[in-house]
């Protein structure tokens, strides 16, 4: 899936010159935690958070200066503008590579420099939720299998005999190399029939165990 399938396209903006007041209030209420900052273009030239302003305020305060004339201060004087962005034809995958290398929340989506929208950790999060079915009635099963080409359509054609639809595999690699672990989230409550089929076969279940195993 591409990041464009899931991204917030209408994206609430400040530019440089808005007052951190006017950040503060949007933030408050839109109840959002970042918010780009865009030129009358459209270019992105920065992000500011509900943190950013948190952190600048024992900074640019100072002793004999008011609360009010640090909230009147542009948000260019504490913007971020090394900001990491994404394409819309990124893979969400890769979105969810850079929040975890970076370790960041939000990331601005933009074309030529234009920004054209926004994800988050958690509209990643809820994409991958939804693609392992895991947010549907299913069971989860794990196979342990050979790592050799072929294991995984084999194991797949004992879901087909059963008449049981498969929402999500992943392969998940193991310490000895010679193996992999098979993960399937199959549409049906009571797995047991399936189990037993693939024992049959000579598979191993990792997950469920058998009652009393």
């Amino acid at each position: 899936m591409i990041i464009e399938k899931i991204m917030q396209k209408n994206v609430l903006t400040l530019s440089p010159d808005h007052s951190i007041q006017d950040a503060l209030n949007l933030i408050k209420k839109a109840k959002i935690k970042h918010i780009p900052i865009i030129s009358e273009e459209n270019t992105l030239i920065g992000i500011i958070s509900d943190r950013d302003i948190r952190d600048a305020a024992p900074s640019i305060l100072s002793k004999n200066e008011k609360l009010d004339a640090l909230l009147n201060k542009p948000v260019k004087n504490i913007m971020k503008t090394d900001v990491i962005t994404g394409h819309p034809l990124d893979f969400v995958e890769d979105a969810a590579t850079i929040f975890y290398e970076h370790k960041i929340s939000c990331l601005p989506i933009t074309t030529n420099g234009k920004l054209v929208g926004i994800i988050t950790k958690t509209d990643v999060l809820n994409t991958f939720v939804k693609l392992t079915g895991a947010h549907q009635p299913s069971s989860r099963i794990e196979v342990r299998v050979p790592n050799i080409t072929g294991m995984l359509s084999e194991v797949a054609t004992v879901f087909h005999k059963g008449k049981v639809n498969i929402s999500s595999v992943f392969v998940y690699p193991e310490e000895n190399e010679k193996f992999k672990t098979l993960v399937f989230r199959v549409q049906t409550m009571n797995p047991m029939g399936l189990i037993t089929e693939l024992e049959k076969k000579g598979y191993t279940v990792v997950w469920p165990h058998m009652m009393g195993e």
